[in-house]
């Protein structure tokens, strides 16, 4: 059968913006498949399956090089078949696969003025950043010094692509050149300028700071370092720490059950416990699943010791969640949670030194001889499992880790680290290719968890390096791979033309490739495992996806593809396919990444996400222009990774108390203003006559700052700086006790509290008499005006932060910043534009990026 035969009138390229999510709340099904026209498709042979009755797909993670070899998932793939039929197969399941719910708009966020213009307007924006990539990649490969011969896998004369086993894949990645090399860097040079001014150094200072250089290891000058094969010699650690042990309830403490509190065996009474603490989690408590997971579970150990004892000790059979109360339990550890927030500062400090002196041992490692910081070194305490999303096992218990469910890996020169008195390891290995110290087993889907090194680690910085570097190479080749894709999306091979379907999607609208999970796993897809019921097609070239991606958080969008991405899909679909039935039955993700490998080593189609936001971040910083205060540039930075994330889809939901936060930051700033109205009252006192030469609406208390707004905001400034003062002398006594001295008497508080009665007074002489009278010592107009002016200032900066939070409210800005933006392009933006990087990275993520913001400079380029 022909493309033709099931297209519809050719569309002009201007028609749409190919690659553009449009996102426009709900859409109604529509069926646009078209009814067999001839014979041939009743002759169509059904898709193959597994012998087990379940497609393949494969199952990979981030990690997998770090974890043992023993435990990695191996997947089998689709083995190879005929194409000479150039329509697809449909599934022979007759499992339904039930869609995920359908919300409206207003529920997942969007709103009648979410980001469509914007997506519009970026629209040029991204096809203009998409041949600059490509220019681009001619001129790197055209510098190489030895350019590679062009290849192209075989085929056979039947048109059938050729098996891996009759052909090696051609390796299409040329010799890393000098254009994308980071110049080096001498172990002694200085550190890169601060944003700041610093203080001149004594000359004792700089010897320190230079002797600190010297013994810093700048792995990322050693292009030696951070092979796949070994990653240690050496190394020594002191194991993990175990939570606490439970500790019984008190005796009058029960679980209520019908009416009659009882008694229960302690790992019962540990697990009622769990769900007892989490009463005013309301988002979890109210979920029919979290509550039947839990209470199955719950029952399986009250089956297992016995059940409960009412006061006469008599057994009774705890059968119906209704008929459970846990607000008792619910109360004492509330009780337990105030007592702690209320502990002296210098009680909850002693404390805090204790458990870390405590944890001390465990915190580092000795790593080839270095000193590395081990990153979650705790065991999981036990609890309820929560998932993200609408996970199938939400509620379930969450066993307590043992010793003996723990495999230790260490050095062979090494001395394992001894396990709790009683206790013994699983195992102890030598897995000098894992960069793991522990693991073990979680009960819930049954995943390993590692104990690894912690992200300022030099080994998880050489992980996001080559992440980064991985990304910059494969610029060097999209054009290659778009001009064929492209190309093969008329492919007369249907196992051709899926994949190049899959990968334009990939590219152009950052989905993830998708992996294999068993039958109790939740129903999470991704672009190789989308499902008939998950792609709703919209003519002329609309296209609705709506399925529960990673992490089970709900995808939906809906989008403008190019009008053969559009005809594919609608074959893809084609009878006798149906719910249930996979759209791409010709691609597993493995096959599609040994097919991008033919490009660039160790490609993957999770390298396109991180490539697409750093490019496409490259490209908007080369020619930005920031100018203003630090919060305009801030701001800056923002809108442009705010482009990102939308050309690259990162989107999130609204946050619940998005409109909360908002709602404060405009109150401050009302707050503000009416100060100004203050400050120009005192003017007014001062010198009557500026209210003829500026005027009386310079005067005048905006509109919409009335009467009651100035009671309720006089009202709350009051109570909060009461509590401002309160605070203060209770922690000014906490250090006098410390110090051991006397605590000061109730009457200093209440001389400090004065202030506040005489703000309070003077407020209400003011809305007497609608007069302000000035404050300050000798306050002059020209004071006011320069009070005046700063206050200006301040309601500018918090409208500009104000605005960026609003517009950021859709837009996942930290998961593009972190894990896809290059961030050396962020060090280059804080260089470039003379602002502290600490505006931009946290404390934590200086650490994990130091490699960034010592290796570049504002010139450097992605």
């Amino acid at each position: 059968m022909s493309d033709s035969s099931l297209s519809d009138a050719p569309l002009h390229p201007d028609d749409v913006n190919p690659g553009v999510s449009v996102r426009n709340g709900p859409v109604e099904e529509i069926d646009v498949d078209e009814k067999p026209t001839s014979a041939a498709t009743n002759g169509k042979r059904k898709s193959r399956r597994s012998t087990n009755g379940k497609s393949y797909k494969e199952t990979s993670s981030d990690n997998d090089d770090d974890k043992p070899l023993s435990k990695r998932r191996r997947t089998g793939v689709k083995a190879e078949e005929s194409d000479s039929d150039d329509m697809p197969l449909a599934r022979g399941s007759k499992t339904r696969v039930k869609k995920p719910p359908k919300v409206t708009a207003a529920q997942i966020g969007e709103s009648s003025d979410s980001d469509i213009p914007l997506t519009k307007k970026l629209a040029k924006e991204k096809q203009q950043i998409e041949k600059a990539a490509e220019r681009t990649a001619k001129s790197i490969r055209a510098a190489e010094e030895k350019p590679q011969p062009k290849k192209r896998a075989s085929r056979a004369s039947n048109g059938v692509k050729a098996s891996p086993d009759d052909e090696a894949p051609v390796k299409r990645a040329g010799k890393k050149g000098a254009t994308d090399k980071t110049p080096a860097r001498k172990s002694k040079a200085k550190k890169e300028p601060e944003c700041t001014p610093k203080k001149p150094k004594s000359r004792t200072d700089e010897d320190e700071e230079a002797q600190e250089e010297e013994e810093e290891y700048r792995w990322w000058e050693d292009p030696g370092k951070g092979d796949d094969s070994i990653k240690w010699t050496t190394l020594q650690h002191n194991g993990v720490v175990f939570p606490p042990p439970y500790e019984p309830l008190p005796e009058h403490v029960k679980l209520i059950y019908n009416g009659v509190p009882v008694s229960l065996h302690w790992e019962a009474e540990e697990v009622a416990g769990f769900y007892g603490t989490m009463l005013n989690s309301t988002v979890n408590v109210s979920n029919e699943d979290f509550n039947r997971n839990f209470f199955d579970d719950f029952k399986e150990i009250l089956d297992r010791t016995g059940h409960g004892k009412d006061p006469q000790g008599r057994t009774v059979k705890i059968k119906q969640f209704e008929k459970c109360d846990f607000t008792k339990i619910f109360e004492y550890y509330e009780g337990e949670r105030e007592k702690k927030r209320s502990l002296p500062a210098a009680e909850k400090k002693a404390l805090k030194a204790a458990k870390d002196e405590a944890e001390a041992p465990f915190m580092y490692c000795m790593w080839d001889g270095r000193k590395q910081k081990v990153g979650n070194f705790r065991v999981e305490p036990p609890g309820l499992f929560r998932g993200r999303g609408k996970h199938p096992k939400t509620g379930k218990v969450k066993q307590r880790v043992q010793p003996e469910q723990i495999t230790i890996n260490i050095g062979k020169e090494g001395t394992a680290p001894s396990p709790p008195p009683g206790h013994q390891w699983k195992e102890v290995k030598h897995d000098q290719t894992g960069t793991w110290l522990a693991m073990w087993q979680e009960n819930i889907n049954g995943a390993y968890k590692y104990v690894m090194l912690a992200a300022n680690s030099d080994i998880k910085g050489q992980s996001d390096y080559k992440k980064f570097e991985k990304a910059r190479e494969l610029k060097k080749h999209i054009d290659k791979i778009r001009r064929e894709y492209t190309r093969d999306l008329k492919s007369e091979i249907m196992a051709d033309r899926q994949r190049a379907t899959a990968v334009y999607l990939i590219d152009r609208f950052a989905l993830r490739a998708g992996n294999e999970k068993g039958e109790d796993e939740a129903d999470t897809v991704g672009c190789c495992s989308l499902k008939y019921e998950h792609v709703t097609l919209r003519p002329p070239n609309k296209v609705i996806f709506d399925f529960l991606g990673k992490d089970s958080i709900r995808f939906y969008d809906e989008v403008e593809v190019d009008p053969q991405v559009f005809k594919n899909l609608r074959i893809f679909k084609k009878s006798p396919k149906r719910e249930g039935d996979e759209i791409f039955d010709r691609l597993t993700t493995s096959a599609l990444n040994k097919h991008l490998s033919t490009y660039m080593q160790g490609l993957t189609a999770k390298v396109f996400r991180t490539y697409n936001a750093s490019w496409t971040m490259a490209t908007l910083l080369r020619d930005m222009t920031s100018n203003g205060s630090i919060a305009e540039k801030v701001k800056d930075y923002n809108d442009a990774n705010r482009k990102v994330a939308i050309l690259c889809n990162h989107k999130r939901t609204v946050a619940a108390g998005h409109a909360t936060q908002i709602e404060k930051m405009q109150e401050k700033i009302n707050g503000l203003r009416y100060q100004q109205w203050r400050i120009k009252q005192m003017m007014l006192a001062l010198e009557p006559k500026l209210k003829k030469s500026k005027g009386a609406a310079f005067f005048a208390l905006p509109e919409d700052l009335g009467g009651d707004w100035v009671q309720k905001h006089q009202e709350a400034e009051l109570e909060e700086k009461r509590e401002k003062i309160k605070k203060k002398f209770e922690k000014d006594n906490e250090n006098l006790v410390a110090g051991g001295s006397d605590p000061m008497p109730d009457s200093e508080l209440e001389e400090r509290l004065q202030e506040v009665e005489d703000l309070a007074a003077k407020y209400k002489k003011e809305n007497k008499t609608g007069k302000v009278e000035p404050e300050g010592r000798s306050p002059t107009i020209e004071k006011l005006e320069a009070t005046l002016e700063k206050l200006q200032v301040r309601i500018e900066t918090s409208r500009v932060q104000l605005e960026d939070k609003d517009n950021n409210k859709e837009v996942a800005l930290g998961t593009s910043k972190i894990n896809y933006i290059d961030p050396r392009l962020t060090v280059v933006f804080s260089k470039k534009f003379n602002v502290p990087i600490e505006r931009f990275f946290s404390k934590t993520l200086r650490e994990k990026f130091d490699w960034a913001i010592k290796s570049v400079d504002e010139h450097w380029e992605f």
